[in-house]
């Protein structure tokens, strides 16, 4: 009779797994670009790139995001067993009290970093870092309200950047706004290639109450306000080269609908998740041209 290996308390190679580095360099580079190209130079009138408090706001950031993709994998172990049983780690590669650990610890340094960058900023991690454990605990299981908040948090990534220069901010809203509805469509993708993992454990997600074609109703709903709150901003904000690059996307755009009009399989779902990202760093390459 075979004994059970017992899983390892940490592992480099489960860390690196379970705070995925590609989604934390997008959030990263985002940032980036958008003090970069969007805000430019300080109120001092010092360039943005050499200002420390930039990449310290980046750092917390991304430690805050880290934190909250290991506490999400913590609560939803059992859901990712049956969703995608190869990439579960919690179990495997690390032990949950680790991952708890590890999650506490990020938080009060993600934070921490923020408070050293402006009293402001550290009041917004410290929501943004409670939000992503309440997603996690139970808000993730709920239909439609789960998808809301790590859409808001997603534009807030965006957002806080003219939060703390506390200019241009208006455009900077606008990708933010274009943040908020990209990853709101994927979270809802997301959710339909999750339904039978989320059904299984007796989530209320929106697939599961209203439908599958329900839901990709819904998904259009939310397409036709993007556009419209994209237009509002641009319009508001009346630089030529924004409606050029913004019209070129939005031929992208209509592809990646019908991509979901004509889906009906989990695979279809899991490629478009993966265009959805796609989409989001086309439009982040876009400030370059502002």
């Amino acid at each position: 009779m075979h004994k059970v290996k017992p899983s390892p308390i940490f592992t480099v190679k489960g860390f690196l797994k379970i705070i995925r580095p590609n989604n934390l360099l997008m959030v990263a580079f985002a940032q980036w670009m958008t003090a970069i190209f969007l805000i430019g130079e300080t109120r001092m009138g010092l360039p943005v790139w050499q200002d420390p408090k930039l990449y310290l706001l980046i750092i917390s950031t991304v430690i805050l995001t880290a934190s909250g993709y290991m506490i999400n994998d913590y609560y939803d172990v059992k859901i990712d067993y049956v969703n995608r049983p190869k990439k579960v780690v919690i179990g495997r590669e690390m032990k949950r009290r680790m991952v708890m650990i590890l999650h506490t610890i990020m938080n009060f340094v993600g934070i921490a970093i923020g408070v050293l960058v402006h009293p402001r900023i550290g009041a917004i991690t410290f929501v943004a870092a409670f939000l992503l454990w309440l997603y996690s605990n139970s808000l993730k299981r709920l239909p439609f309200i789960g998808n809301l908040t790590v859409a808001s948090l997603t534009g807030l990534s965006i957002w806080i950047v003219g939060i703390y220069y506390q200019t241009s901010e208006l455009l900077v809203l606008t990708y933010a706004i274009f943040a908020f509805f990209i990853n709101l469509i994927r979270e809802i993708i997301k959710d339909i290639e999750d339904r039978q993992g989320d059904r299984k454990h007796g989530c209320k997600t929106l697939p599961i109450v209203i439908g599958f074609r329900n839901t990709k109703k819904v998904i259009f709903l939310i397409a036709i306000c993007f556009v419209c709150a994209i237009l509002v901003v641009t319009f508001k904000i009346n630089d030529s080269l924004l409606f050029y690059y913004f019209g070129a996307l939005g031929f992208f755009f209509l592809f990646f609908m019908y991509k979901i009009y004509i889906a009906d399989r989990k695979a279809h779902f899991t490629r478009l998740s993966a265009l959805s990202k796609v989409l989001m760093l086309t439009g982040v390459v876009s400030m370059v041209f502002l």
